[in-house]
């Protein structure tokens, strides 16, 4: 069974000032036409997206690169073959300054070879071409959709296939996209793609069909490190991981200055990570 979430708020008021003008009859068209633009999505029957609020932590200290999670997202969601990723790792490797450069490090190096997915147990990042006593120090950064509460993505959607649900998550109706790419050049994050296959927009979903059901996303449930954690802002309790998380690191945001209010949450980030 699939719950229907309303995809834009604003089509509910219309709905709502159109029935105060018509006659009862008219009214109920009205407020049927407006129906008609609801949007399905893989929750079950009695999932109520109002009173939850999903909210992603990364931890990149405790990364260790080993891209379970990108691989465990593909099987789980059944994304492509090729360079087509709902989740990927990047790995930044910091360059020591040059001497006498007056610089206090060299300009980043950054890559993420089949988004960090191992390859026959081997993994994914070749060594460093630079050697290790250049090195001032090396890191993973796992990255996916940024959970927006400002979402460019859905802003220039023309159809409103993409819209946020009211527990936050950022979602996709694939009967509604007309594969136009509009959100995938919108995203400031390049979390988005167009799926070769379907020919519509892609991107991380949270697990949907998996958080509804009170199962955990398939890259935080495979994560060997617990570099990811997922949680609920509207049901934290005493022992919450996402209430630790806050009180032992400096959470930070990419992209701050979009205004986009991301609510995927890093601890201690790198100011080269963007």
């Amino acid at each position: 069974m699939k719950n229907q979430i309303n995809r834009r708020s604003s089509l509910l008021r219309m709905g709502g000032a159109l029935a105060g003008l018509l006659t009862l009859s008219a009214a109920k068209t009205a407020k049927a036409a407006v129906q008609t633009v609801f949007v399905s999505t893989s929750a079950p029957k009695g999932y109520d997206p109002t009173k939850h609020k999903w909210l992603m932590c990364i931890d990149d200290n405790k990364c260790i690169g080993c891209g379970l999670c990108a691989e465990a997202c593909k099987k789980e969601n059944g994304v492509p073959e090729g360079p087509y990723f709902r989740t990927w790792i990047e790995r930044y490797i910091i360059p020591k300054p040059k001497p006498g450069s007056g610089e206090t490090r060299g300009e980043a190096i950054v890559d993420s070879p089949n988004g960090g997915i191992p390859k026959g147990g081997v993994s994914a990042f070749p060594e460093p071409t630079l050697p290790k006593d250049q090195i001032e120090h090396a890191f993973f950064v796992p990255k996916l959709c940024n959970l927006c509460e400002n979402p460019p993505c859905v802003q220039v959607c023309p159809v409103g296939a993409t819209f946020k649900a009211p527990d936050g998550a950022v979602l996709i109706d694939p009967k509604y996209c007309i594969g136009c790419a509009f959100c995938v050049q919108a995203c400031p994050y390049g979390a988005r793609f167009l799926n070769p296959v379907t020919k519509t927009a892609e991107k991380c979903s949270l697990c949907y069909h998996r958080i509804t059901r009170n199962l955990k996303p398939a890259c935080v449930e495979i994560c060997p490190a617990e570099a990811r954690i997922f949680g609920d802002l509207n049901n934290l309790h005493a022992d919450d991981p996402i209430q630790k998380f806050y009180e032992k690191n400096r959470v930070q945001v990419l992209k701050p200055h979009l205004g986009t209010e991301p609510r995927v949450l890093y601890a201690a980030l790198d100011k080269e990570v963007r």
